[in-house]
């Protein structure tokens, strides 16, 4: 799940040679600022099926940190 989870974030971002791991932060690291973070969370959604409450938002902050949200929702690895 993380390649498919980076390649999306390298898309949304316009992302490229940037490493992006699961201890990668999107706002400290990427640079991601919040209508960012708003077309990502609708590609993840898009992508793996799952609707991303807002309110849920705010504990997800790493790339692990989405990637473990989705498989607490049921996504497969």
């Amino acid at each position: 799940m993380l390649e498919r989870v980076k390649e999306i974030i390298e898309e949304q971002l316009n992302l490229e040679g940037v490493e992006i791991t699961e201890e990668t932060r999107f706002k400290e690291d990427l640079e991601a600022d919040s209508l960012d973070l708003f077309e990502l969370v609708m590609a993840f959604e898009e992508e793996y099926g799952v609707e991303i409450p807002s309110e849920d938002l705010e504990g997800i902050t790493t790339v692990g940190s989405i990637i473990e949200y989705m498989k607490s929702k049921g996504v497969e690895a």
